[in-house]
This record gives structure tokens, C-alpha cells and sequence, in this order.
């Protein structure tokens, strides 16, 4: 048989950390569409229009590169996302002032209604997804900070 000559560096699944990241960022990112679904907003979608109130509360000219960069997204996949939230007139879209290619982004009245909704859904949701006695969260997330920090792509 064939799979017997497969060498793998880990025992089981349950010995390597992708696996199980992988398996718990799926069930993570079930938990999140679920609660994320009634607001008509996908995961990515709220993570957009959240990277863009953060960055707003520092600027008034927020771009589509700083909201890719916030969020470590490709570029083309925002811009996209963006179009759709504009669509839905969650966001506005505007030439930037002084760089021709660039967007300027804001956040519409009706968008800060929905992402106040979404935050309240997904940092409940968080909260009860996370909660364990035995896991210290504050560790947990220093953790992911310094792993996420290590591994970015420049």
C-alpha cells in the first residue's frame, strides 16, 4: 500500500500546530459567519469596515492600502470587499485629495450602525468562543501578536 510509505514529521494531526489552526479557525470562522450572517455582512466584510473605524480614530484620510495593510489583506480583495460595502452604502468611496490612484475611505452613518451591531455580535461571540479555565486569554493573544509579528511578509 502506498500511504504506508508517506513520511510525516508529526505522529498525528493532533501533534502539528497547522492542523489544529486550521481546524480551530474553521470552527472560529463558523461561529463568527453565524452571528455575522443576520447583519448581511460577511467575516471579511467586518473585518474592513473594523480596520477602517480603527484607523479612522488616527486619521481622516484613511486609504485602501492602509486598510489592506491593517489587515495583512491583498490589496485586489479589498478594493473589491470595499466596492461591495459601498454597494450596500456602508462605506464611501472617494479620489484621494493629493494622490490620483489612491481611494479615501469613510465609513457612513449606516455603516457605524451595522459595524457597532457586528462588534457587539462577534466580541460576544469571541468571548464565549475563547473562554476556557484553562486558558489564559491575554497570554493566548500575546502569543498569536508575536507569531503574526514573526511570519508577515514584508
Amino acid at each position: 500500500m502506498i500511504n504506508k510509505d508517506i513520511d510525516f514529521h508529526f505522529k498525528s494531526p493532533e501533534d502539528s500546530p497547522g492542523y489544529l489552526l486550521g481546524q480551530f479557525t474553521m470552527l472560529w470562522q463558523r461561529k463568527q459567519k453565524r452571528v455575522l450572517d443576520p447583519l448581511d455582512l460577511t467575516p471579511t466584510q467586518f473585518v474592513l469596515l473594523a480596520a477602517l473605524a480603527w484607523l479612522s480614530k488616527e486619521s481622516d484620510t484613511v486609504t485602501q492600502i492602509d486598510i489592506a495593510n491593517q489587515g495583512n489583506a491583498d490589496r485586489m480583495m479589498v478594493s473589491k470587499v470595499l466596492r461591495t460595502l459601498e454597494e450596500k452604502k456602508f462605506v464611501t468611496r472617494k479620489e484621494h485629495k493629493t494622490d490620483t490612484r489612491a481611494k479615501t475611505i469613510n465609513l457612513t452613518p449606516s455603516g457605524a450602525v451595522i459595524l457597532q451591531k457586528a462588534l457587539i455580535a462577534i466580541e460576544n461571540a469571541d468571548l464565549e468562543f475563547f473562554s476556557h479555565p484553562d486558558v489564559n486569554i491575554l497570554t493566548l493573544n500575546a502569543t498569536m501578536s508575536k507569531l503574526i509579528n514573526e511570519n508577515k511578509e514584508d
